[in-house]
């Protein structure tokens, strides 16, 4: 019997454990709101492209780390510290501009103006590393500066990705139905970092760097094309009732306050607040695990190992298990409040950078680190796939998720810049025992994380009206107090 392709032999563990997802989820009791079956087969059809777009956009991202390491003397560690940071911070600054522009514009319009974009500037990216690779050309100032700066356009693109998700869902998801909407939203996350690293890998490995920025290119014209045709803002667009999901806006038929109203409103809201310094610590922590483990074993010699040799995939399995464990437990547990949840992870993380520290050096070190990022996806899905929508309502999504994300991205920010300064280099690199200000700064943040978790711990929306009924509406009712049939389940 022949044997698969190297392609193949990455791709189908990846395929398996998602059907057996499928099949689990499939088997769930569901949350009963008297959604007609063609309602949630048109919402299916809404949310799945979506989401592998934003998992292509993921890919269309963290490809940088692939590449620079691709780019061997090219691009030091630190060099992509800088290219990261400024990108990064460009995403978080990014947020203020295009949550509102999101509300206003819709998610549909934005996530096709975030695959555009994205893949424009990864062409960018892939024609300068062509040219100075290839044709030996000299970029004045340098690539590094050269990279930072198209890294950023990239990522002021990248910015709309997450705003126009959650804009879009909020409209289709009612809050009882949002637990397991944010497991998916890891799901998602996992797919694009397992693009992102594996799949990245295998191209730099099998083609030319550049190839590593066109690809995640393509892909996102091919969903750019897809989009257009079957993604809409609302149910009312595809020929459905729209419905009151019960967020923070259920009932709120005012006008729409101003952007600096808005945002004055928001950050005096103490649920918000907090919301915000936990994901501050969320982004910190992400990146700390993400970036840095493949940078480490290759410096200290452990690529050929099991987790680093199959890092994307790993990281893919434990976003899966993070995102479908916090949803699960958000909504059957928790009563879809997303708090406690928050805080089971939180004190997860701050197990597994105490690991981490004790473990370099070790295998264990990886799967420390491994289980930080089941830990950390879930949090993120819970906080800014979910909870956003929650406390913003589907009519301040945009601005919600734009205020919560920014957060999340000045901690990477700030992540950059302290791992920039504090990690070995040169032969320094190669002893485990220099890379332990890796974990021990992790260490802070995951404490801290874990008590702004738990100050959140009963928090959840209050609609501005009594509960309207959800589901398909009686022919002349009213969009958004609808008349039904069923059961509110």
């Amino acid at each position: 019997m022949p044997s698969l392709p190297p392609w193949l032999t990455q791709l189908l563990p990846i395929v398996i454990l998602l059907g057996a997802i499928g099949l689990v989820l499939s088997r769930l009791p569901r949350v009963e709101l008297g959604h007609s079956e063609a309602f949630r087969r048109r919402r299916f059809f809404n949310w799945f492209p979506l989401g592998l777009t934003y998992a292509f956009l993921y890919m269309g991202r963290y490809n940088l780390n692939v590449a620079t390491t691709a780019m061997g003397q090219q691009t030091s560690n630190a060099d992509f510290a800088t290219i990261f940071f400024w990108g990064t911070l460009t995403y978080g600054v990014a947020f203020l501009l295009n949550g509102p522009l999101t509300d206003k514009l819709g998610g549909r319009f934005t996530i096709l103006l975030s695959a555009a974009g994205s893949a424009v500037a990864n062409v960018a990216m892939g024609g300068l590393v062509y040219a100075v690779l290839k044709n030996g050309w000299a970029p004045p100032g340098g690539i590094v500066a050269w990279l930072a700066f198209l890294y950023s356009v990239n990522m002021y693109f990248q910015s709309f990705g997450a705003v126009s998700i959650v804009k879009v869902n909020a409209s289709w998801f009612h809050v009882r139905e949002r637990g397991q909407l944010g497991g998916v939203f890891g799901i998602l996350i996992s797919l694009g970092l397992y693009f992102a690293f594996d799949w990245c890998r295998f191209i730099a490995d099998a083609a030319p760097v550049w190839w590593v920025f066109f690809i995640p290119a393509g892909l996102l014209v091919v969903f750019f094309v897809l989009d257009s045709f079957v993604i809409r803002d609302t149910p009312g667009q595809t020929g459905h009732p729209d419905f009151d999901t019960q967020d923070a806006s259920s009932g709120d038929t005012g006008p729409a306050p101003s952007v600096p109203e808005l945002f004055k409103k928001l950050l005096s809201n103490r649920i918000i607040l907090i919301i915000l310094g936990v994901e501050f610590c969320s982004g910190f922590l992400r990146n700390a695990v993400m970036q840095w483990f493949p940078k480490y074993a290759k410096a200290v010699g452990e690529s050929g190992g099991f987790v680093a040799s199959n890092w994307g995939m790993l990281s893919c399995v434990a976003g899966i298990l993070g995102g479908m464990f916090a949803g699960v437990i958000s909504d059957r547990i928790f009563d879809s409040r997303r708090g406690p949840v928050s805080a089971v992870l939180y004190a997860g993380l701050l197990l597994g950078a105490v690991g981490a520290v004790f473990l370099l050096g070790t295998q264990g070190a990886g799967w420390s680190v491994v289980f930080m990022s089941l830990c950390v996806i879930g949090v993120h899905g819970m906080l800014s796939g979910t909870a956003t929508m929650d406390f913003g309502g589907k009519k301040n999504a945009g601005v919600v998720v734009g205020i919560i994300d920014g957060a999340v991205y000045a901690g990477t920010a700030i992540h950059a810049l302290v791992y920039g300064r504090i990690l070995p280099t040169g032969d320094a690199m190669k002893d485990p025992a220099n890379w332990r200000p890796w974990p021990l700064a992790m260490l802070p943040l995951a404490l801290v994380g874990l008590v702004l978790a738990t100050r959140v711990w009963n928090a959840k929306p209050q609609p501005k009206s009594a509960p309207l009924p959800v589901g398909d509406v009686v022919p002349g009712a009213l969009p958004g107090s609808s008349s039904r049939t069923g059961t509110n389940g």
